[in-house]
């Protein structure tokens, strides 16, 4: 006869017959394994025949979970798909083509408690007040100074590291938000230390440039089902079209960053090192740390690039789209603060960092919803988690060759409304290294 029982985030197993992905404990005097693989557990005893008591699962208190909210064609696949997958993986939808409702869909099937995770408090927010309009119940709230626990929680990343070893066993549904979050090196653990057998991913952005989205497959359950933007596009999101506007450095922008970047180029050919991949920069960065050489390229390199992505002809090119769309709610998205400060002040428009607070943020917010703001401009801070149907313009003054910041800053202006027609500008640096990167990003559209 085996015991199972739950013990901070791992499953502790007594009996003489060994399970499979566990290992001997020599302080309990048990074998042991993450909570990840309870479902593994109870699969393997069942198919062995193996009698057992199982004490893993100590659930939340659940109400009846009923919802009725309709599925479009593309969500019910998705629901059908994470369905036969033994209702666990990931369903990768464009932003603003309705996962929470797909969520939503999965809660009510199952029946279960359930606790979503989020990587802010915007999405937490914006989860919290569905999940309550839905099922008509108050919502659990794990994260921004609160810790309250019911059938239906949504917690952020960050709270939900810090307290899986006690919920572990609480809840039969996990859901992740922007999933592609989960595979980092701390947050991998809430999905190990978590026994919930059932398992759901969503995102718009399923693969990482760090290549860890593969440790998805052990963590939920791989990808299930993926939609593109060009496929819902027209029909359940807005139409839209990209135009890239290429700019010349001003003379004494080219004859610097030529300057520098040459600079970065010899140490590269001097040292016959070839950058392929992030990795390849990585050990540049590892090298500048013990020789000075090193060190000069980079800070040349970084200085080069600095130039290219803030050109005075960037500014001007921007002042013309402002005149052309003066009737459109504009998002405006740069790589670093520097230009979101310079575009702030000198057009006079509200600006969203890191540094702005939640207050103020959610106001600017508001009166850009309202038609009080008509733009905004921001960093990355406004990649995930923003709900604004209004916003029609994007403008891409900088940015990395990151895919997934393209997509998501894209799926910023393609909520469905009304008669809107959507167009997402690149701003771009000519004879520059920042051409290669706006190739790279758009990538994630073919």
């Amino acid at each position: 006869m085996m015991d199972l029982s739950f013990n901070h985030g791992t499953i502790v197993i007594q009996g003489n017959a060994r399970v499979p992905n566990s290992s001997w404990d020599e302080r309990s005097g048990s074998f042991r394994a993450m909570a990840l693989y309870y479902q593994d557990i109870i699969d393997h005893l069942n198919s062995s025949g193996i009698h057992y008591s199982d004490n893993v699962l100590d659930l939340v208190p659940c109400p009846e979970l009923n919802s009725t909210m309709e599925l479009r064609g593309y969500q019910k696949k998705s629901l059908d798909a994470w369905i036969r997958n033994n209702k666990r993986g990931v369903i990768v939808l464009p932003t603003g083509s309705g996962k929470t409702v797909v969520g939503i869909n999965a809660i009510s099937l199952l029946n279960t408690p359930t606790i979503i995770i989020v990587p802010t408090l915007d999405l937490l927010e914006q989860w919290r007040s569905k999940l309550q309009e839905e099922f008509n119940l108050d919502v659990g709230m794990l994260g921004g100074g609160k810790q309250e626990i019911k059938a239906l929680t949504v917690s952020t990343y960050d709270s939900a590291y810090i307290h899986a070893g006690r919920l572990g066993n609480k809840f039969g549904l996990m859901i992740f938000d922007e999933v592609h979050h989960l595979p980092a090196e701390g947050y991998r653990q809430i999905a190990e230390m978590f026994a919930s057998p059932f398992r759901m991913g969503l995102t718009a952005t399923y693969e990482r440039e760090d290549g860890a989205h593969s440790e998805l497959n052990r963590l939920i359950g791989g990808k299930v089902f993926e939609k593109q933007v060009k496929e819902l596009a027209g029909n359940h999101l807005s139409s839209f079209k990209l135009q890239k506007i290429v700019v010349d450095l001003t003379e004494t922008e080219q004859m610097e960053y030529e300057h520098n970047q040459g600079i970065f180029a010899d140490y590269l050919k001097k040292n016959n090192i070839i950058i392929r991949s992030p990795s390849d920069f990585q050990k540049i960065v590892m090298r500048s740390g013990r020789d000075p050489k090193a060190r000069q390229a980079l800070l040349a390199r970084n200085k080069a690039r600095d130039i290219a992505l803030n050109s005075t002809s960037k500014i001007e090119h921007f002042r013309d789209i402002l005149k052309k769309h003066k009737y459109s709610r504009l998002f405006v998205f740069t790589e670093h603060n520097k230009l979101v400060y310079r575009i702030s002040k000198e057009f006079l428009i509200p600006a969203i960092t890191y540094k702005t607070s939640s207050k103020e943020r959610n106001e600017i917010l508001d009166r850009f919803r309202s038609g009080a703001y008509r733009t905004v401009v921001t960093s990355k801070v406004l990649d995930e988690g923003i709900d604004v149907p209004e916003a029609d313009v994007g403008v891409i003054l900088s940015g990395t060759g990151s895919g997934r910041a393209f997509i998501q800053r894209l799926g910023r202006i393609l909520r469905k409304k009304e008669g809107k027609k959507a167009v997402l500008y690149e701003i771009v640096s000519a004879e520059t290294s920042e051409m290669n990167t706006a190739n790279r990003r758009k990538k994630a559209l073919r």
